[in-house]
């Protein structure tokens, strides 16, 4: 929270999830933004700044919220903003094909005295529909500036950049409820006498609704006065003998109704649109799974597997990096570095620049710019909360919601990436769920190519890979979620519109995800490069391929498979690689090539992953993953290695 005078205004955007507010951030802002977490949280808040008229504002983008009374983190972070951050004009965005649903919110804001704006954004898409909304009689009703927008076609950014230099100062609306609940209000808000960032008509309410935050913030405030209050509230819920929660939000939604009489036309009835049967298609399992499996097999495997970490890879790190950047960078250490200890650190096997820069730069940063690319695209479409829909109830019995599945989706192209993203699940135990299942069975884009391609080359390996791989997946998730302590989640989803992407959305999207990736994951890679270099310096890793080999031969496997699996932990494709080479010098057979397969997919996460789930998980719960993920690869390598060879289906 900062009170300094000096720092530039804060325009605030809040609303439901889905609604157009990181749109209309990208709008107002550009691809200038910051994305941290909140702090305390491992919630993500995006900031970035425009200039309207000269005069320089911060925007914040906050996370998607459904009223003030908070329920997941996102909607606790969303309100400590508004509650903190003095905001100089607060953004309500809300989608106008479901004005009815999304207008208590905004009677909410209002009430709380913040300087509201309305964005009734998605208007072209309501206006398809048929419905026409009269903005002028809404504005005046409420008694705020109401605009009505569409952010993704650039639709009313001029008047949201006017209104949010020059807010209306014109008398808010008061909405009255019944008479009773107002009596009510009036009792508790009069017993409130500190001063406070929210009007105390709004607090009374959230009191009477049983807030415990609100609770605490009141109580360090009033001090001593704040018995009059608990006894002020106490004493009217013991006399209404009734849910205030309930009764307070059927209030809120019969003034939105009477707000809205007049407001919105409608026709009714009339034939449902391509759109509209897209969208039950991709939410149908007949045909969803098989939509599914296209945009996987297009967007992932051919654009991201075979553009990404094919073409663009061989160009940077093939021509570029090994023909002239790392020679020139070598040559320039062996003239100026004479420590061999200083020189390997640079410019060694395990050097920060030839190893940490290089795979940062050249084979990490373009596998996850497809796949952000992609990523942008399909989300752009409004296809992932379908996704969502369609995959709920299998992951379900994962212990996971439909939610799970951007993460999950995520994992196919870096699972370092995709470990970051499972902050947005909404309970720990979600989390930890998808954690595993991440570190355990999803390969990366890079360790896929690789694998794929090494196992498509004989005959029924890649069969019995993929039935091994998705058998562990469904067996230990389901386990897992019988097993794991913790709350369940719920699920709720917005479903947007389907539509065609704007190109400038999915590029400013796709850079300023490239932008905070970069800077997040690129530590990681010369601290990975930095162990491997003191690994090498004092045989520590030599040592531990060593102590790997009579594993490798309970496996079935040569000694030197060991090296693939030390070195699949510094990159999962670096194990694939390994293998590869075992491979083409003749030293695996068919089994040989599938249990390896199978146990290196299964294998420890990559460092970088597993710095990652240290960062989002905490030392204990990492360590514990990392242990168990461990011992059933290796478990499972050993029961396929004697299944293999009793019943000699791969012979």
């Amino acid at each position: 929270m900062s009170t300094s005078s000096d720092r530039p205004p804060k325009v605030i955007l809040v609303g439901n999830p889905n609604v157009g507010k990181s749109v209309l951030f990208n709008a107002l802002t550009g691809a200038y933004t910051t994305v941290s977490n909140y702090p305390g949280t491992s919630v993500e808040v995006s900031r970035g700044y425009c200039e309207i008229s000269g005069l320089r504002y911060e925007v914040l983008d906050t996370p998607g919220m459904y009223s003030l009374m908070p329920i997941t983190e996102e909607e606790r972070v969303a309100r400590e903003i508004l509650l903190t951050e003095k905001p100089h004009v607060v953004l309500h965005v809300l989608d106008g094909r479901n004005l009815d649903r999304m207008l208590p919110m905004t009677l909410q804001l209002i009430e709380t005295g913040l300087p509201v704006v309305l964005v009734v954004n998605i208007l072209d898409e309501a206006e398809r529909l048929g419905m026409v909304i009269d903005i002028p009689l809404l504005e005046e009703k409420l008694g705020i500036p109401v605009i009505g927008a569409a952010t993704a076609r650039k639709r009313g950014i001029d008047e949201i950049r006017a209104a949010i230099a020059g807010p209306s100062s014109g008398e808010k609306a008061v909405f009255a409820y019944a008479t009773d609940l107002e009596r009510d209000i009036a009792r508790v808000a009069s017993t409130l006498e500190g001063s406070y960032p929210l009007d105390r008509r709004a607090l009374a309410l959230l009191l009477l609704q049983k807030d415990e935050e609100v609770g605490e913030l009141v109580r360090q405030t009033e001090k001593e006065g704040y018995s009059a209050v608990e006894t002020a509230v106490n004493e009217v819920i013991f006399e209404r003998r009734a849910d205030l929660h309930l009764r307070i939000s059927l209030e809120r939604k019969r003034v939105c109704r009477g707000v809205l009489e007049g407001v919105i036309y409608q026709p009714q009835g009339g034939e449902p649109t391509f759109s509209e049967r897209l969208s039950g298609w991709t939410m149908n399992p007949w045909t969803g799974f098989p939509i599914l499996l296209l945009i996987l097999y297009f967007g992932l495997y051919q654009f991201v597997g075979g553009f990404g970490a094919g073409t663009i890879v061989d160009f940077l790190e093939g021509s570029l990096f090994e023909g002239y950047i790392n020679p020139w960078f070598i040559a320039l250490a062996d003239r100026f570095i004479p420590w061999y200890w200083l020189h390997e650190l640079i410019v060694g096997e395990y050097g920060v620049f030839t190893l940490g820069v290089r795979y940062a730069v050249a084979l990490v940063l373009p596998i996850v710019g497809t796949f952000f690319l992609v990523f942008s695209v399909i989300e752009d479409t409004g296809y992932f909360p379908r996704l969502a829909m369609l995959v709920d109830r299998l992951f379900k019995k994962l212990g996971l919601s439909g939610r799970a599945v951007i993460p999950l989706v995520l994992g196919f192209g870096c699972d370092t990436m995709a470990t970051m993203v499972t902050r947005t699940l909404e309970t720990v135990r979600e989390r930890i769920l998808a954690t595993i299942l991440l570190a355990l069975a999803i390969p990366c884009s890079a360790q896929l190519g690789v694998i794929l391609g090494l196992l498509a080359g004989v005959p029924g390996t890649l069969v019995v890979w993929s039935i091994c791989i998705a058998l562990v997946f469904v067996v230990i998730g389901f386990l897992a979620a019988r097993l794991v302590p913790g709350e369940r989640p719920m699920f709720y989803m917005e479903l947007p519109p389907l539509r065609m992407p704007q190109l400038r959305n999915v590029l400013v999207k796709t850079l300023t995800r490239m932008q905070a990736y970069f800077l997040e994951i690129f530590p990681l890679f010369v601290i990975a490069s930095v162990i491997l270099w003191a690994g090498k310096m004092t045989g520590v890793l030599n040592g531990l391929v060593s102590t790997l080999n009579p594993v490798m031969r309970l496996l079935g496997l040569p000694d030197e498979a060991s090296a693939a699996f030390i070195f699949g932990f510094f990159r999962r494709d670096f194990g694939a690689a390994g293998l590869y080479d075992l491979q083409t010098a003749g030293l695996l057979d068919a089994v040989q090539l599938t249990v390896a397969g199978v146990t290196l997919t299964l294998f420890v996460p990559c460092v970088a992953q597993f710095l990652m789930m240290k960062k989002e998980r905490g030392w204990r719960t990492s360590l514990g993953i990392f242990v168990f993920v461990s011992l059933l690869a290796f478990t499972v390598g050993w029961g396929l290695n004697r299944f293999l060879l009793l019943t000699g289906l791969l012979a």
